[in-house]
């Protein structure tokens, strides 16, 4: 049976289909218009650079660090080149198969990994760690013949700091470490982040962390293409770091490695000044350390001697040891006293030996002083004298005096971590304790603050920085360790200007009067052993501090005392007389009378940088010991003095 179709409904439907099919294939197209649109003209800037960056690579280039100098040139810190075996933690596998299986190629010792679980811990998945540092050449040719069995381990050519003076001066010059991640987060939120890609080392303490700036220099860029897998292909463009500057310091360092020789094993810090401009020739702080243990991240084993260590080599005593000055405050009493109109410079005090207040006995003097006026004083260490100034003046009186000192003070110097130290007043009282009995003042504790005890306490810089105003005639300067920089690419030598000085407004004729105390001292008070046959006039105060209260009534025996609670040496001292040049300020902890201990090594700073003479090595022996007056042996020009340079850094 032969079906009839309807031909005029099949060619409708037809059609329609047709039609349907077409809107499809038009919409489709519209779609792929549309989208053509969006991806060419759009979003082309956008995706250029996509595609671009999958085609090229930015490589930050990392300048090199910029030297520290001393002031005649000696190099203090500089770099030198090394290859270093790194690991990318999220590239590597399973860590502990791929260092044992790098172990069984190159030597990898206990501290390396113990240096590298802690850099990890410090850092994130994705950073290249080192696991190896200055790997030798048949290392390198070893490794390179295996390392396609290690994905994600690569030797890295970098360059790493070296500190050639060693130990020396190592609290003031500082070092550098690896940035850890709280450093990290502080770069990233810092305006010259930019500048820091790629920098895996900062400044961590002293110069090297206070002219982080300067010595960083300003990061390059390489601008490499790359292959489908992500290797470099050719460099497309480049522009190159700029290395840091160099930063000159007003250091001394030949006559600093003499002041740490002089101390040997004893500890204590010293400062010298210079009083024009406020210089620091020399900042000693005893026992030190060696900065180059921290290059590469400090080991377990050292990091604990270092710490832990009793006699604590990490403290910068010169910045953050606070101690009792002792005698050395009693010329600033002195001072105080005529400023403020409190005592004639004539006025006879009697001194017996002891000074009663409030039916306390403080003692001075065994067999006393008789009558003594403020030069006597001063050139015989009379405490009955500054026992009763310190009562007639008052404590607040006191602490309106010395704060401009710089005593209790901030000094300003260009090193981070210094403390403030304690000058006690009646306001700091009432906010330092909670109990309402302490915090009140009681006159009887005002007596000791005449001679530099009671709560007194103050670092070897704001003495050194009191005793350099003092002997300039009344201006206090800021005390610095940059002097200069020096553009590394033109060579040119900028000075770091200070700020000016600010006079503190001191009678000439009071100065005179305590600076002819402290002239007495070296010529004919506690000081005239030491100084006999200097080429040199000098002025100083020698100074004798407890350690440890003893409690009252209680005669000193250093020899049935404990050596961390016996006294400590003080001594303060300028020369010359006529146009003072240097400032020493320094403490030989537990070491005893200033005269015995403190005051040899200031007379040797002295004989360095005024006259040109080095000590014998039988005088530095001899004055380690504690047993030196004036210089013994045959001193040695300066000039002639080699100073030793740390060897430098060997692979392991």
């Amino acid at each position: 049976m032969t079906e009839l179709r309807n031909s005029e409904l099949d060619a409708s439907r037809f059609r329609l289909r047709v039609l349907a099919l077409a809107l499809v294939v038009l919409l489709a197209f519209g779609l792929l218009v549309s989208r053509l649109w969006v991806l060419q003209i759009e979003r082309h800037e956008d995706l250029a650079d996509q595609a671009e960056s999958n085609r090229t690579a930015v490589v930050p280039i990392v300048p090199n660090r910029g030297q520290i100098l001393d002031r005649n040139g000696v190099v203090l810190a500089t770099n030198y080149s090394a290859y270093t075996l790194e690991i990318t933690p999220s590239k590597a596998g399973v860590l502990e198969d791929t260092i044992e299986a790098l172990g069984e190629i190159i030597d990898i010792h206990a501290r390396d990994k113990r240096r590298f679980k802690r850099l990890m811990e410090e850092s994130r998945s994705f950073d290249s760690l080192p696991i190896r540092t200055r790997l030798t050449d048949a290392e390198v040719a070893r490794f390179a013949a295996q390392r396609w069995r290690f994905p994600g381990v690569d030797i890295k050519a970098r360059l790493f700091r070296t500190y050639p003076q060693g130990e020396v001066g190592s609290h003031a010059i500082g070092y550098i470490g690896r940035i850890n991640q709280k450093e990290k987060e502080r770069i990233e939120d810092a305006e010259d982040a930019a500048n820091y890609r790629g920098t895996e080392y900062i400044g961590k303490l002293g110069v090297e962390q206070s002219y982080e700036v300067q010595l960083h220099g300003t990061t390059g860029v390489e601008l490499l293409e790359t292959s489908a897998g992500g290797r470099a292909v050719r460099k497309l463009s480049s522009r190159a770091a700029t290395p840091g500057d160099s930063i000159m310091l007003s250091l001394d360092i030949k006559l600093q490695k003499m002041v740490e020789d002089l101390y040997g094993e004893r500890r204590g810090a010293l400062v010298a000044i210079d009083p024009r401009n406020g210089e620091i020739l020399a900042l000693v702080s005893k026992p030190t350390f060696d900065p180059n243990l921290f290059v590469d991240g400090i080991d377990q084993e050292n990091w604990q001697a270092l710490n832990e260590s009793i006699n604590k080599p990490l403290l910068n005593r010169a910045l953050r040891g606070t101690y009792p000055p002792g005698s050395t405050y009693k010329p600033f009493m002195a001072l105080a006293a005529l400023q403020l109109g409190k005592r004639a410079a004539s006025t006879v005090i009697n001194d017996p030996g002891y000074y009663n207040f409030g039916g306390r006995m403080f003692r001075s003097h065994e067999g006393g002083l008789g009558g003594v006026d403020m030069v006597r004083a001063i050139q015989f260490s009379s405490n009955t004298y500054f026992y009763s100034l310190g009562v007639e003046m008052g404590v607040d009186a006191i602490h309106d005096f010395m704060a401009p000192l710089g005593f209790g003070q901030i000094t300003g110097i260009d090193l981070g971590g210094e403390l403030r130290g304690v000058l006690p007043s009646t306001e700091w009282k009432r906010k330092t304790y909670k109990r309402p009995e302490l915090r009140r003042w009681y006159p009887g504790e005002t007596v000791s603050l005449g001679i530099g005890q009671g709560y007194n306490n103050f670092t070897m810089l704001q003495l050194a920085l009191a005793e350099a105003t003092l002997v300039n005639g009344g201006t206090r300067y800021r005390p610095h360790l940059a002097k200069a920089v020096r553009d590394i690419v033109s060579g040119a030598v900028a000075p770091l200007e200070q700020p000016p000085g600010v006079d503190l407004g001191y009678a000439a004729k009071n100065i005179d009067v305590v600076r002819k105390g402290l002239v007495a001292v070296n010529e004919a008070g506690t000081g005239r052993r030491v100084f006999a046959g200097a080429p040199y006039t000098s002025g100083g105060k020698t100074g004798t501090a407890q350690a440890v209260s003893l409690g009252q009534n209680v005669k000193y025996n250093a020899r049935a005392l404990e050596e961390h609670k016996r006294d400590h040496s003080l001594f303060a001292a300028f020369a010359p007389v006529e146009d003072p040049q240097i400032v020493v300020a320094l403490i030989v902890e537990n070491a005893g009378f200033g005269a015995a201990s403190a005051a040899p090594i200031a007379r040797r700073v002295f004989d360095y940088w005024l006259a040109g003479l080095y000590p014998s090595e039988e005088d530095i022996a001899a004055t380690r010991l504690g047993q030196s007056g004036p210089p013994i042996g045959k001193q040695r020009p300066v000039a002639e003095i080699e100073l030793p340079t740390a060897a430098s850094p060997k692979p392991w």
